[in-house]
């Protein structure tokens, strides 16, 4: 008889305990006016937690190296070097700048799965197009006009197009394209930063989006594809170079077809799990409350294996365990 095979895995709670040591860290900068303390902080609290898990890791999508960051490089080894070879994909903060003025929508993501599964990428931008599950395969198509795009959504989802939400970054860049949407009748939704949580809020009916569209940092879209992946959405990319600089970036990081549009599945492949912790308040995650002794955090893990995605409300004891950062 043989016997059943041994079950897979699951990384869903090693890698929250990162994501969750981040928001807490970065959370106690809130509202500083000071971007750079923020972000150093989280960034030490999610190295140290995964320099702590039994896995063979190595940073794909992370820091340039190029900044003040000493941890969660790109290149970088991370873990205690037993059990599963994996990719890392992690922020440990999207949207510093956001902790800093204490607004919405801060988050810490990490994304792992096997090795070779993550695009590589540089720190430019990317223009991205995402819905969530349960459309049409092909239902989106980032050559295509917004306007396009829209018809194709509202009928997929039978619905009006000025029954839709649109989310979008808040920046000068998009000001054509917010033209193109509203002239549509579709509803928008601005947002300050933190394009990853706006891209998983496509999936999350509870959120209230029907469409992300824009341009955002070329990172955060591989963790985003990522989240994606688990929860059955849709997304396109496509690298943006705005000099020359970007390009010898992308050649660098072995990108040959500059024009290529890439899918979900190629920007992250394999069985992919994704964690978040809302650091600030937002329409995806609660953010860090602090409460008399400790605190609260609210996180959200995704399993592409299983399809499964979880919600995490976890009480922390500052008394008998004080937070890193």
């Amino acid at each position: 008889m043989n016997e059943p095979p041994a079950p897979d895995r699951n990384l869903s709670l090693e890698m929250v305990r990162v994501t969750e040591a981040a928001a807490l860290a970065a959370a106690r900068h809130m509202g500083s006016g000071d971007p750079k303390i923020a972000d150093r902080a989280a960034i030490e609290a999610a190295h140290r937690v995964l320099e702590s898990n039994a896995i063979d890791g190595t940073i794909k999508i992370g820091e340039s190296g190029d900044g003040e960051a000493k941890h969660l490089c790109v290149g970088d080894r991370i873990g205690r070097r037993v059990g599963p070879e994996v990719d890392v994909a992690v922020v440990a903060l999207e949207g510093a700048s956001i902790v800093a003025r204490g607004g919405p929508n801060a988050l810490s993501v990490v994304a792992m799965a096997e090795s070779g599964s993550f695009l590589k990428v540089p720190e430019i931008y990317m223009d991205k197009i995402a819905v969530g599950p349960g459309l049409p395969a092909g239902v989106i198509d980032i050559s295509k006009d917004p306007l396009d795009n829209l018809k194709a959504v509202a009928e997929a989802k039978r619905m009006p197009i000025s029954d839709m939400v649109i989310c979008v970054l808040d920046r000068p860049r998009h000001n054509a394209l917010l033209d193109q949407i509203r002239a549509a009748g579709a509803r928008v939704r601005l947002i300050l930063g933190g394009d990853v949580s706006a891209v998983v809020a496509t999936a999350l009916p509870e959120a209230g989006v029907d469409m992300y569209l824009g341009i955002g940092g070329a990172p955060e879209g591989v963790i985003a594809a990522a989240a994606l992946r688990g929860v059955g959405g849709q997304m396109q990319g496509r690298l943006v170079y705005r000099r020359d600089e970007d390009r010898t970036a992308a050649a660098a990081a072995g990108i040959k077809d500059f024009e290529r549009v890439y899918g979900t599945e190629d920007m992250a492949g394999g069985n992919v799990t994704f964690a978040a912790t809302g650091v600030t308040y937002g329409a995806l995650l609660r953010g860090v409350r602090t409460i008399p002794g400790g605190a609260v955090s609210h996180s959200l893990v995704i399993r592409s294996m299983t399809g499964t995605f979880r919600y995490i409300e976890a009480h922390h004891d500052f008394v008998r365990r004080p937070p890193a950062g």
